[in-house]
């Protein structure tokens, strides 16, 4: 058996279109602060240890460049990856709809039925130029089996509990025999 502090590490990797508000989410989440100005990413990686029911868990955090439909899923945002944070802009339905492709995209590329995620709308701070609802997230959420949160990182509104309900779906996925989570066995052929 691994040594106990090996078995709170997860990687997270966050996903989901340009513009979505993927780095200024983890940004506020890492730092405490919101970045105003925007610089597309390439993909920077983040740790910090989170307290989840009483256990002390050693995140990375990668924080990915944005997806289209036609990108291609880099095998590093699904090998030894435990969770995902999938997001959109609740301004953008085009952001919205790329959450199930880029779903599926993971899916189809580790060969699995099931993967642990919160599907996250960012942005709820600019309410006036709403495109996707409340119950639109919830229900596509359900559709993928996944845990579902609005936030706003310029206002800090449920930044942390996106983190906390992703390690609730990779804890709720793991084994119950006090290992780690399997990480997503993806072959690359």
């Amino acid at each position: 058996m691994a040594p106990a502090e090996n078995l709170k590490k997860r990687k997270i990797a966050v996903l989901g279109s340009r513009s979505v508000g993927k780095s200024s989410l983890v940004i506020q989440f890492i730092n405490n602060e919101f970045v105003e100005s925007y610089y597309p990413t390439i993909e920077a990686t983040f740790a910090k240890s989170v307290k989840y029911k009483g256990a002390e868990y050693d995140c990375e955090v990668i924080d990915t460049a944005g997806q289209d439909e036609f990108s291609i899923l880099n095998s590093k945002h699904a090998i030894g990856i435990h969770g995902y944070v999938l997001v959109y802009s609740v301004t953008s339905k085009a952001s919205f709809d790329m959450i199930q492709i880029v779903y599926d995209k993971i899916i189809a590329f580790c060969g699995v039925t099931d993967i642990p995620c919160v599907v996250v709308g960012s942005k709820v701070d600019l309410d006036s130029s709403r495109q996707v609802s409340p119950q639109d997230g919830e229900k596509l959420a359900q559709e993928i089996n996944a845990a579902w949160v609005e936030t706003s990182a310029k206002t800090n509104v449920n930044v942390g509990k996106v983190f906390e309900l992703c390690l609730a779906e990779i804890e709720k996925r793991a084994p119950q025999t006090g290992e780690a989570p399997q990480t997503n066995r993806c072959v690359v052929m």
